[in-house]
């Protein structure tokens, strides 16, 4: 089956005034109907300081309640590194969510499965 490779979340530099970002939906594995459900994340920062989440849902249209959170990484000091962390679901949607940020950026969040 073909791999889907999204950038979904793109570069943003805290402003001062942004603490939270909600990302928009994206299609995971089980939109599409896959049995194996793996999905992999990579998240580049530059001297960022905040909590970067993944969400997931298993609603077709999903409200803000049935989103849930499946990987949390906090920086409480300034971080500058790429990431890589896979999660396994049957998820519909997948999400990139930002909160508690006080400095740097987000170079770009990708979604592989």
């Amino acid at each position: 089956m073909p791999a889907n490779s999204e950038t979904i979340l793109t570069e943003s530099t805290y402003d001062g005034s942004t603490t939270t970002i909600t990302g928009e939906k994206y299609k995971g594995d089980g939109y599409y109907g896959r049995s194996d459900g793996v999905h992999t994340v990579q998240w580049t920062l530059t001297d960022f300081i905040g909590t970067v989440n993944i969400q997931a849902t298993l609603a077709i249209n999903p409200t803000e309640s049935d989103w849930f959170t499946v990987s949390t990484n906090t920086y409480t000091v300034a971080e500058s590194s790429s990431n890589i962390q896979s999660f396994t679901g049957n998820y519909v949607w997948v999400r990139a969510t930002v909160n508690s940020w006080s400095d740097g950026t987000i170079e770009k969040i990708q979604l592989n499965h």
